[in-house]
């Protein structure tokens, strides 16, 4: 497993909380995100680190999406 850094369009409202909308994987692969389930600051245990972690629903399957030091990345296979 590794830890590939992702693009990510957020929206912030009024009181600066963001909000993911799409992942970018690449020019051809964007995918929004259908709901949040959960917020909250975990260490990622597969590849290191320690940031917030978006539990979220995309095409009807649940997966992590997570903000470290202002940097977003999922955990994805080599």
């Amino acid at each position: 497993m590794t830890k590939k850094f992702v693009p990510v369009i957020v929206r912030f409202d009024e009181e600066g909380h963001c909000r993911p909308l799409i992942i970018e994987f690449d020019d051809s692969q964007c995918f929004r995100i259908d709901q949040i389930l959960d917020v909250k600051r975990r260490a990622c245990q597969e590849v290191g680190g320690v940031g917030t972690r978006y539990t979220c629903r995309i095409q009807g399957k649940e997966t992590y999406l997570w903000e470290e030091k202002g940097k977003w990345f999922v955990v994805a296979k080599e």
